[in-house]
Protein backbone atom coordinates (compact mmCIF):
# COMPACT_ATOMS: atom_id res chain seq x y z
CA UNK A 1 0.00 0.00 0.00
CA UNK A 2 1.64 3.88 -1.23
CA UNK A 3 -0.33 6.24 0.66
CA UNK A 4 -1.26 9.95 1.01
CA UNK A 5 -2.83 10.76 4.49
CA UNK A 6 -4.76 13.57 4.32
CA UNK A 7 -6.16 15.82 7.79
CA UNK A 8 -8.38 18.48 7.75
CA UNK A 9 -8.34 20.60 11.13
CA UNK A 10 -11.32 22.56 11.97
CA UNK A 11 -12.05 25.27 14.28
CA UNK A 12 -12.80 23.29 17.43
CA UNK A 13 -9.43 21.31 16.40
CA UNK A 14 -6.15 22.29 18.13
CA UNK A 15 -2.77 22.24 16.13
CA UNK A 16 -1.21 19.80 18.73
CA UNK A 17 -3.91 17.58 18.53
CA UNK A 18 -3.96 17.27 14.68
CA UNK A 19 -0.90 16.90 14.76
CA UNK A 20 -0.91 14.15 17.75
CA UNK A 21 -3.61 12.49 15.64
CA UNK A 22 -1.27 12.27 12.19
CA UNK A 23 1.55 10.94 14.15
CA UNK A 24 -0.48 7.87 15.17
CA UNK A 25 -2.24 7.50 11.70
CA UNK A 26 1.72 7.11 10.81
CA UNK A 27 1.82 4.29 13.16
CA UNK A 28 -1.44 2.38 12.32
CA UNK A 29 -0.27 2.67 8.58
CA UNK A 30 3.73 0.95 9.36
CA UNK A 31 1.64 -1.87 11.10
CA UNK A 32 -0.13 -2.79 7.83
CA UNK A 33 3.08 -2.64 6.21
CA UNK A 34 2.45 0.49 4.27
CA UNK A 35 4.38 2.70 2.97
CA UNK A 36 4.06 6.68 3.28
CA UNK A 37 4.13 8.87 0.37
CA UNK A 38 3.17 11.92 1.36
CA UNK A 39 0.94 14.43 3.91
CA UNK A 40 -1.85 16.70 3.18
CA UNK A 41 -3.66 19.05 5.35
CA UNK A 42 -6.77 21.59 5.06
CA UNK A 43 -8.13 24.20 7.14
CA UNK A 44 -11.82 23.89 6.97
CA UNK A 45 -13.83 24.37 9.58
CA UNK A 46 -17.13 22.82 7.77
CA UNK A 47 -15.78 19.60 5.88
CA UNK A 48 -17.84 19.36 2.48
CA UNK A 49 -20.24 16.64 2.80
CA UNK A 50 -19.36 15.06 -0.76
CA UNK A 51 -16.09 15.06 -0.59
CA UNK A 52 -15.09 15.94 3.02
CA UNK A 53 -11.96 18.08 1.25
CA UNK A 54 -12.89 21.15 -0.71
CA UNK A 55 -13.09 21.07 -4.74
CA UNK A 56 -9.78 22.54 -4.99
CA UNK A 57 -7.85 20.42 -2.58
CA UNK A 58 -9.52 17.25 -3.96
CA UNK A 59 -8.24 17.89 -6.96
CA UNK A 60 -4.77 18.96 -5.34
CA UNK A 61 -4.82 15.82 -3.96
CA UNK A 62 -5.32 13.66 -7.54
CA UNK A 63 -2.37 15.67 -8.99
CA UNK A 64 -0.32 14.59 -6.36
CA UNK A 65 -1.62 11.11 -5.87
CA UNK A 66 -1.05 10.51 -9.69
CA UNK A 67 2.46 12.18 -9.57
CA UNK A 68 3.85 10.20 -6.81
CA UNK A 69 1.67 6.97 -8.12
CA UNK A 70 -0.10 6.38 -4.47
CA UNK A 71 -2.82 3.82 -4.49
CA UNK A 72 -4.36 4.48 -1.86
CA UNK A 73 -5.56 7.60 0.64
CA UNK A 74 -6.02 7.52 4.04
CA UNK A 75 -8.10 10.40 6.19
CA UNK A 76 -7.56 10.88 9.79
CA UNK A 77 -11.20 10.61 10.11
CA UNK A 78 -14.40 8.50 9.58
CA UNK A 79 -16.01 9.59 6.35
CA UNK A 80 -19.69 8.84 5.10
CA UNK A 81 -19.92 6.66 2.12
CA UNK A 82 -20.92 8.58 0.01
CA UNK A 83 -18.05 10.95 0.62
CA UNK A 84 -16.02 8.15 0.08
CA UNK A 85 -17.70 6.69 -3.33
CA UNK A 86 -17.35 10.25 -4.73
CA UNK A 87 -13.63 10.33 -3.39
CA UNK A 88 -13.01 6.81 -4.97
CA UNK A 89 -14.66 8.54 -8.51
CA UNK A 90 -13.04 11.58 -8.57
CA UNK A 91 -9.10 10.19 -7.56
CA UNK A 92 -9.11 6.89 -9.41
CA UNK A 93 -7.54 5.06 -6.30
CA UNK A 94 -8.78 3.58 -2.96
CA UNK A 95 -9.75 5.48 -0.04
CA UNK A 96 -9.70 4.46 3.59
CA UNK A 97 -10.77 6.46 6.91
CA UNK A 98 -9.39 5.89 10.00
CA UNK A 99 -11.56 3.28 11.06
CA UNK A 100 -11.12 0.94 8.30
CA UNK A 101 -7.39 1.01 8.84
CA UNK A 102 -8.10 -0.10 12.34
CA UNK A 103 -10.16 -2.55 10.84
CA UNK A 104 -7.75 -3.99 8.68
CA UNK A 105 -5.19 -4.26 11.45
CA UNK A 106 -7.32 -5.94 13.64
CA UNK A 107 -7.89 -8.27 10.84
CA UNK A 108 -4.26 -9.53 10.38
CA UNK A 109 -3.83 -9.86 13.80
CA UNK A 110 -6.52 -11.61 15.29
CA UNK A 111 -5.06 -15.61 16.23
CA UNK A 112 -8.18 -16.71 18.17
CA UNK A 113 -12.01 -17.47 17.45
CA UNK A 114 -13.46 -15.41 19.77
CA UNK A 115 -10.93 -12.87 18.23
CA UNK A 116 -11.71 -13.73 14.75
CA UNK A 117 -15.41 -13.11 14.90
CA UNK A 118 -15.55 -9.78 17.11
CA UNK A 119 -13.37 -8.25 14.19
CA UNK A 120 -15.95 -10.15 11.56
CA UNK A 121 -18.84 -8.27 13.96
CA UNK A 122 -17.36 -5.17 13.53
CA UNK A 123 -16.40 -4.92 10.45
CA UNK A 124 -19.66 -6.06 9.08
CA UNK A 125 -21.22 -3.57 11.04
CA UNK A 126 -19.25 -0.64 9.81
CA UNK A 127 -19.49 -1.75 6.33
CA UNK A 128 -23.55 -2.02 6.98
CA UNK A 129 -24.63 1.44 6.02
CA UNK A 130 -22.16 1.42 3.02
CA UNK A 131 -24.36 -1.16 1.52
CA UNK A 132 -27.34 0.55 1.92
CA UNK A 133 -25.47 4.18 0.52
CA UNK A 134 -23.98 2.03 -2.47
CA UNK A 135 -27.93 0.42 -3.76
CA UNK A 136 -28.71 3.37 -5.40
CA UNK A 137 -25.25 3.37 -6.93
CA UNK A 138 -25.54 -0.87 -8.08
CA UNK A 139 -29.14 0.23 -9.38
CA UNK A 140 -27.81 3.17 -11.90
CA UNK A 141 -25.14 0.42 -12.69
CA UNK A 142 -27.91 -2.07 -13.49
CA UNK A 143 -30.34 -0.36 -14.86
CA UNK A 144 -28.30 1.76 -17.94
CA UNK A 145 -31.57 3.79 -18.45
CA UNK A 146 -33.47 0.59 -18.42
CA UNK A 147 -36.44 0.14 -16.05
CA UNK A 148 -34.82 -2.10 -14.12
CA UNK A 149 -35.56 -0.56 -10.48
CA UNK A 150 -36.93 -3.60 -8.73
CA UNK A 151 -33.87 -6.03 -10.22
CA UNK A 152 -31.23 -2.82 -8.53
CA UNK A 153 -32.81 -2.79 -5.32
CA UNK A 154 -33.20 -6.73 -5.35
CA UNK A 155 -29.87 -7.58 -5.38
CA UNK A 156 -29.24 -4.36 -2.75
CA UNK A 157 -31.55 -6.06 -0.52
CA UNK A 158 -30.00 -9.90 -0.88
CA UNK A 159 -26.43 -8.54 0.12
CA UNK A 160 -27.78 -6.64 3.06
CA UNK A 161 -30.23 -9.31 3.97
CA UNK A 162 -26.64 -11.79 3.86
CA UNK A 163 -24.71 -9.36 6.17
CA UNK A 164 -27.61 -9.38 8.42
CA UNK A 165 -27.77 -13.08 8.65
CA UNK A 166 -23.96 -13.07 9.12
CA UNK A 167 -24.09 -10.77 12.18
CA UNK A 168 -26.97 -12.19 13.96
CA UNK A 169 -24.77 -15.71 13.22
CA UNK A 170 -21.84 -14.21 14.60
CA UNK A 171 -23.59 -12.73 17.84
CA UNK A 172 -24.57 -15.83 18.98
CA UNK A 173 -21.36 -17.65 18.62
CA UNK A 174 -20.22 -14.71 20.78
CA UNK A 175 -22.68 -15.32 23.11
CA UNK A 176 -21.71 -19.22 23.46
CA UNK A 177 -17.94 -17.86 24.13
CA UNK A 178 -19.36 -15.19 26.39
CA UNK A 179 -21.08 -17.73 28.54
CA UNK A 180 -18.43 -20.13 28.44
CA UNK A 181 -15.97 -17.40 29.79
CA UNK A 182 -18.43 -16.45 32.23
CA UNK A 183 -18.51 -19.84 33.94
CA UNK A 184 -14.67 -20.36 33.92
CA UNK A 185 -14.46 -16.92 36.03
CA UNK A 186 -17.08 -17.92 38.53
CA UNK A 187 -15.17 -20.82 38.94
CA UNK A 188 -11.94 -18.84 39.64
CA UNK A 189 -14.59 -16.61 41.65
CA UNK A 190 -15.59 -19.03 44.01
CA UNK A 191 -11.63 -19.59 45.15
CA UNK A 192 -10.92 -17.17 47.99
CA UNK A 193 -7.18 -17.81 47.26
CA UNK A 194 -7.27 -16.72 43.70
CA UNK A 195 -6.46 -12.99 42.86
CA UNK A 196 -7.44 -11.38 39.84
CA UNK A 197 -5.56 -8.61 38.29
CA UNK A 198 -6.08 -6.78 35.03
CA UNK A 199 -3.68 -5.03 32.17
CA UNK A 200 -4.62 -2.19 30.66
CA UNK A 201 -3.52 0.57 28.99
CA UNK A 202 -3.09 2.33 25.52
CA UNK A 203 -1.82 0.22 22.49
CA UNK A 204 1.89 -0.12 22.66
CA UNK A 205 2.18 0.87 26.20
CA UNK A 206 3.81 -2.15 27.01
CA UNK A 207 1.35 -4.58 28.92
CA UNK A 208 2.18 -7.55 27.06
CA UNK A 209 6.20 -6.82 28.17
CA UNK A 210 5.00 -6.46 31.23
CA UNK A 211 2.77 -9.80 31.97
CA UNK A 212 6.00 -11.70 30.51
CA UNK A 213 7.99 -10.06 32.98
CA UNK A 214 5.45 -10.27 35.80
CA UNK A 215 5.08 -14.35 34.98
CA UNK A 216 7.92 -15.24 33.32
CA UNK A 217 5.80 -16.28 30.41
CA UNK A 218 6.88 -15.98 26.65
CA UNK A 219 4.01 -13.99 24.37
CA UNK A 220 4.09 -12.60 21.34
CA UNK A 221 6.30 -9.21 21.60
CA UNK A 222 6.13 -6.27 18.93
CA UNK A 223 7.01 -2.47 18.94
CA UNK A 224 3.73 -1.95 16.69
CA UNK A 225 0.12 -0.72 17.57
CA UNK A 226 -2.02 -3.30 18.11
CA UNK A 227 0.73 -6.13 18.46
CA UNK A 228 -1.42 -8.69 20.23
CA UNK A 229 -5.26 -8.72 20.23
CA UNK A 230 -6.12 -11.52 22.07
CA UNK A 231 -6.69 -11.58 26.28
CA UNK A 232 -4.09 -13.78 27.68
CA UNK A 233 -3.80 -14.72 31.39
CA UNK A 234 -1.15 -15.72 32.92
CA UNK A 235 -0.15 -15.94 36.74
CA UNK A 236 1.82 -15.54 40.04
CA UNK A 237 2.26 -17.78 43.24
CA UNK A 238 2.39 -16.03 46.06
CA UNK A 239 2.78 -18.89 48.39
CA UNK A 240 4.36 -17.39 51.54
CA UNK A 241 0.69 -15.57 51.51
CA UNK A 242 -0.97 -18.58 50.14
CA UNK A 243 -2.13 -16.87 46.93
CA UNK A 244 -2.68 -16.81 43.47
CA UNK A 245 -2.47 -14.00 41.37
CA UNK A 246 -3.96 -14.35 38.25
CA UNK A 247 -2.96 -11.28 35.55
CA UNK A 248 -5.12 -10.44 32.20
CA UNK A 249 -3.72 -8.84 29.67
CA UNK A 250 -6.77 -7.49 27.32
CA UNK A 251 -6.60 -5.11 23.50
CA UNK A 252 -5.19 -2.19 23.78
CA UNK A 253 -7.10 1.01 23.38
CA UNK A 254 -6.71 4.19 20.73
CA UNK A 255 -8.09 7.44 20.04
CA UNK A 256 -11.17 7.14 18.58
CA UNK A 257 -11.73 3.68 18.97
CA UNK A 258 -14.60 2.67 16.26
CA UNK A 259 -17.71 2.15 17.78
CA UNK A 260 -18.35 -1.24 16.30
CA UNK A 261 -14.72 -2.09 17.76
CA UNK A 262 -15.59 -1.37 21.53
CA UNK A 263 -19.19 -2.95 21.31
CA UNK A 264 -17.37 -5.94 19.16
CA UNK A 265 -14.84 -6.27 22.06
CA UNK A 266 -17.15 -5.89 25.44
CA UNK A 267 -16.55 -9.37 25.63
CA UNK A 268 -12.95 -9.30 25.96
CA UNK A 269 -13.15 -6.43 28.42
CA UNK A 270 -15.58 -8.08 30.54
CA UNK A 271 -12.48 -9.53 31.77
CA UNK A 272 -12.43 -6.58 33.48
CA UNK A 273 -15.62 -7.20 35.58
CA UNK A 274 -14.14 -9.47 37.70
CA UNK A 275 -10.53 -7.63 38.49
CA UNK A 276 -9.69 -7.08 42.04
CA UNK A 277 -7.32 -4.98 40.76
CA UNK A 278 -6.70 -2.79 37.60
CA UNK A 279 -3.17 -1.94 36.12
CA UNK A 280 -3.13 0.85 34.05
CA UNK A 281 -0.07 0.52 32.73
CA UNK A 282 1.81 3.95 30.52
CA UNK A 283 4.38 5.13 28.25
CA UNK A 284 5.94 7.54 30.16
CA UNK A 285 7.97 8.48 27.62
CA UNK A 286 5.37 9.30 25.25
CA UNK A 287 5.09 12.73 24.74
CA UNK A 288 1.44 12.91 24.61
CA UNK A 289 0.99 10.33 27.16
CA UNK A 290 -1.32 12.48 29.89
CA UNK A 291 -4.08 12.71 26.45
CA UNK A 292 -3.85 8.63 26.31
CA UNK A 293 -4.43 8.24 30.17
CA UNK A 294 -7.28 10.34 29.34
CA UNK A 295 -8.71 8.23 26.48
CA UNK A 296 -8.20 5.00 28.60
CA UNK A 297 -10.14 6.76 32.07
CA UNK A 298 -13.00 7.50 29.62
CA UNK A 299 -13.46 4.06 27.97
CA UNK A 300 -12.81 3.04 31.84
CA UNK A 301 -15.44 5.03 32.80
CA UNK A 302 -17.96 4.13 29.76
CA UNK A 303 -17.29 0.04 31.37
CA UNK A 304 -18.44 1.45 34.64
CA UNK A 305 -14.86 0.32 36.00
CA UNK A 306 -13.68 3.82 37.00
CA UNK A 307 -14.52 2.49 40.20
CA UNK A 308 -12.41 -0.72 40.77
CA UNK A 309 -8.87 -0.05 42.41
CA UNK A 310 -6.21 1.36 39.99
CA UNK A 311 -2.59 1.68 40.54
CA UNK A 312 -0.75 3.49 37.48
CA UNK A 313 2.27 1.72 36.01
CA UNK A 314 4.82 3.99 34.66
CA UNK A 315 6.25 2.05 32.08
CA UNK A 316 9.21 2.50 30.20
CA UNK A 317 11.05 5.25 32.40
CA UNK A 318 14.32 3.41 30.68
CA UNK A 319 13.61 6.47 27.79
CA UNK A 320 13.56 8.92 29.95
CA UNK A 321 16.60 8.77 32.41
CA UNK A 322 19.91 7.52 31.81
CA UNK A 323 20.18 4.31 34.91
CA UNK A 324 17.82 3.19 37.79
CA UNK A 325 19.86 4.92 39.77
CA UNK A 326 17.76 7.99 39.47
CA UNK A 327 14.61 6.24 40.25
CA UNK A 328 15.24 7.08 44.26
CA UNK A 329 14.98 10.72 43.07
CA UNK A 330 11.47 9.87 41.41
CA UNK A 331 8.27 11.13 43.02
CA UNK A 332 5.00 8.63 42.00
CA UNK A 333 3.02 10.59 43.98
CA UNK A 334 3.27 13.15 41.37
CA UNK A 335 1.46 11.12 38.71
CA UNK A 336 -1.80 10.75 40.82
CA UNK A 337 -3.67 12.20 44.15
CA UNK A 338 -6.20 9.73 44.50
CA UNK A 339 -4.49 6.62 42.99
CA UNK A 340 -1.23 4.51 43.72
CA UNK A 341 1.95 5.17 40.93
CA UNK A 342 4.96 3.23 40.66
CA UNK A 343 7.40 3.83 38.14
CA UNK A 344 9.04 1.12 35.92
CA UNK A 345 11.09 -0.45 32.90
CA UNK A 346 9.63 -3.86 31.89
CA UNK A 347 12.70 -3.50 29.51
CA UNK A 348 15.50 -3.54 32.23
CA UNK A 349 13.30 -4.75 34.67
CA UNK A 350 13.48 -1.49 36.85
CA UNK A 351 11.38 -1.95 39.97
CA UNK A 352 9.69 -5.16 39.26
CA UNK A 353 10.38 -6.30 42.29
CA UNK A 354 8.76 -3.02 43.54
CA UNK A 355 5.74 -3.88 42.11
CA UNK A 356 5.67 -7.95 42.65
CA UNK A 357 5.37 -6.35 46.75
CA UNK A 358 2.46 -4.21 45.86
CA UNK A 359 0.69 -6.53 44.08
CA UNK A 360 1.33 -9.06 47.52
CA UNK A 361 0.28 -6.18 49.15
CA UNK A 362 -3.29 -5.94 47.34
CA UNK A 363 -3.38 -9.54 47.61
CA UNK A 364 -3.05 -9.77 50.99
CA UNK A 365 -6.09 -8.05 51.95
CA UNK A 366 -9.38 -8.99 52.49
CA UNK A 367 -11.85 -9.06 49.49
CA UNK A 368 -14.71 -6.83 49.63
CA UNK A 369 -17.96 -9.10 49.55
CA UNK A 370 -20.48 -7.80 46.34
CA UNK A 371 -23.75 -6.00 47.46
CA UNK A 372 -26.62 -8.27 47.21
Amino acid sequence: MRCILVSVKTKKDKNKDVKYSLTELEGLVEAVNGKILGKLTQRKDIPEPSTFLGKGKVQELKEISEGIKADTVIFDTELTPVQISNLEKILGIDVLDRTDLILSIFSKRARTKQAKLQVELATLEHELPRVYGQKGKALSRIGGGMQTKGAGEKIGEIKIRTIKNRISKIKKELDKIKKQRKQQRTSRNKNPDIFKVSLVGYTNAGKSTLLNRLTKRDAFISDQLFATLDTKTSFINFSDIGKKVLITDTVGFVKDLPKELLDAFMATLEELEEADLILHVIDISDENWTKKVEYVNEILEKLNLHHKPTVLVMNKIDKVIPSEEFLEDSDETMFSRDKESIIISTQKGWNIDKLYQLLKKYASQPKEQPVL
